[in-house]
């Protein structure tokens, strides 16, 4: 199989993430003895630094973690909506969607907490010696990647006549970012060196972590973070609103840990967050599948997969969310998929088909009930998370995030995909130097949904970190950016590893990222305005013509993009009997790196 790298292969510890610096700057802490968690929590604020038009630490961040020796945990840094998050106060506003943007569609912030949990449970490390990375690159600037400052370009306006502190951070002297300057964002740096200096005379490494902790829920950031939630910010409603963050909502928050939900596959278990993501969506596409699969990368297996995803995402609609009966052992059981996949036949589905598992009826949003129309001008190489490709004067984006696997020579393991609180989700908070997130957006202003809005709950999210394990052992941690196409890439992906991908005695993991990808958008998006394509499959340009030609003669919608355009994946690996430990990273978007020894 054609690579544009190798499969990075050694013995003391690997790194991939989403951006070079991040990778170096984990694999830095690994060098200076830290564990994978440590790594890990470096590398992610880092990523704030030099991400910042994909997440921010005032998002959030799903974790997945196998520690050396012991079970895979999920860590859960998705916040919860606030107490006054209700149906009747947005409703009373007029508003039939949450809002794309600004202070209303803030969930309680979920990553920070998530990553400092992580660090005072698994970490070594103290406090100072993770954020110094983030703080150098902050302070004394670093390179911005293009689309940073296509980003700020994009919503120039937006940012010169209504969110002025961005501009204030992002357009210094009228000039947004570019490539090969440095950038700096003084701001952020202060407030992680004001939170250290607060933090010093707490005790030891431990004590000084939670004190962090309590200054995010409470100190200067909460209340720097509740007096932006309270200023009128103009969003994609076309109004100017205030948000439902108050300090008792940050106060009573906090990351939390619980079991992942599991689908055992041909040797291989596979881990995900539970149905309060959508990373259930991996598992049923997998049962799903038949006994025999068709040839790789054939007509009949890019069909297969395509259409399984549809019935998964169809129940994803129908079936998760935060609420407290998700019927997740019969979406993942044997009888109920073998009942789905006699829905699959030789042609195209371009309806919402949700199952009835337990032979509960389903109930779908009235937004998804009638076929919601993309949105004008929309483009379906772009959709997702935020990315440069779907900007609009308001804000409203569409495509992109971040994520970061590490293995160290332990065995240690983790994968993490953080988001939200990116630049163009909310202004930015002139104290702290980051905005508020967005992922209420996620949310149904609907009663009786499982992802209906409703104060304390969690709304579902895109992101879906994923840890494999090789009969019992973890040997696999993989994910990548893209909301609702991350779980379409990473099937193909692992089927790629999983079934015929084998190099130098190892996993071909870079084999299997470059491997041509697609996706598909047949089902309401989970990012306003909600909109969906019945039919569609977007793939490159590089899958083979003969296979493009037969997807649309069984009536797939067929759209063909760039060579590499089609997700942005990390993975890393052991192998327990070998010691080896190889990572890979995905070559689209020129920033995504992998590196190890």
């Amino acid at each position: 199989m054609f690579t544009t790298r190798p499969t990075l292969q050694g013995t003391f510890g690997m790194v991939s993430s989403t951006h070079w610096l991040a990778s170096q700057s984990a694999m830095a802490v690994l060098e200076d003895g830290g564990n994978a968690y440590d790594a890990a929590v470096a590398g992610a604020f880092v990523l704030h630094v030099v991400e910042p038009h994909l997440n921010g630490p005032a998002g959030e961040v799903p974790i997945l973690l196998a520690p050396a020796g012991g079970e895979v945990r999920v860590l859960c840094g998705q916040g919860a909506a606030p107490a006054g998050a209700t149906i009747e106060h947005y409703r009373g506003l007029g508003l039939d969607l949450v809002p794309g943007t600004g202070p209303l569609a803030a969930a309680v912030p979920g990553a920070f907490d998530a990553w400092m949990l992580l660090l005072r449970d698994h970490g070594t490390k103290s406090l100072a010696d993770v954020l110094k990375y983030a703080i150098g690159y902050a302070e004394d600037g670093h390179a911005c990647v293009e689309n940073v400052g296509a980003t700020v370009e994009a919503v120039r306006e937006l940012f010169e006549t209504e969110w002025t502190t961005s501009a204030d951070v992002y357009l210094p002297d009228g000039k947004s970012p570019r490539p090969g300057e440095l950038f700096r964002n003084p701001a952020l740096a202060a407030t992680w060196k004001r939170l250290l200096a607060e933090v010093a005379g707490a005790g030891d490494r431990e004590a000084q972590i939670e004190a962090a902790r309590e200054v995010w829920r409470s100190g200067f950031i909460a209340e720097a973070l509740v007096r932006q939630a309270g200023r009128p910010t103009m969003d994609t409603s076309g109004e100017r609103h205030t948000g439902t963050l108050t300090a008792a909502d940050l106060a009573s928050w906090s990351a939390s840990y619980e079991a992942p939900a599991t689908y055992d596959w041909n040797g291989w278990t596979l881990c995900k967050a539970g149905p309060w993501s959508q990373g259930p969506v991996l598992l049923q596409q997998l049962a799903l599948l038949p006994p025999e699969l068709p040839a790789y990368g054939s007509a009949d297996y890019v069909h297969l997969l395509i259409e399984g995803c549809k019935l998964a995402m169809a129940d994803r609609e129908a079936w998760y969310g935060d609420a407290d009966a998700v019927p997740l052992d019969d979406l993942l059981s044997a009888e109920y998929n073998a009942a789905r996949r006699r829905l699959i036949d030789g042609t195209a589905s371009h309806e919402l088909r949700p199952g009835s598992p337990g032979g509960l009826a389903p109930r779908l949003c009235e937004h998804a009930r009638v076929v919601a129309p993309a949105e004008p001008g929309f483009d379906p190489m772009g959709a997702g998370e935020p990315t440069v490709a779907r900007l609009t004067a308001d804000g409203g984006t569409r495509g992109d995030t971040c994520h970061l696997d590490v293995v160290d020579r332990w065995g240690n393991m983790i994968a993490a995909t953080p988001s939200g609180g990116w630049l163009q989700s909310n202004p930015v908070v002139p104290e702290l130097g980051f905005p508020l997130g967005t992922r209420l957006q996620m949310t149904w202003l609907e009663p009786g949904l499982p992802n209906s809005l409703a104060p304390g709950r969690r709304p579902r999210t895109t992101l879906t970190p994923s840890i494999a394990l090789r009969d019992g052992a973890p040997v696999l941690a993989f994910g990548t950016p893209g909301g609702d196409q991350q779980d379409q890439w990473q099937l193909h992906f692992f089927l790629a590893v999983a079934t015929r991908a084998k190099a130098r005695g190892g996993l071909d993991l870079q084999g299997a990222i470059d491997a041509p990808n697609w996706h598909n958008d047949s089902f309401p998006g989970s990012f306003y305005p909600r909109g969906m394509r019945p039919g569609s499959v977007t793939v490159e340009s590089r899958m083979d013509e003969a296979v493009v030609e037969e997807l649309r003669r069984r009536g797939h919608d067929v759209t063909v993009g760039d060579a590499w355009s089609e997700g942005r994946l990390c993975a890393v690996a052991r192998d327990p009997e070998a010691g080896i430990l190889s990572a890979a990273a995905n070559p689209r978007g020129m920033q995504g790196y992998a590196v190890g020894r």
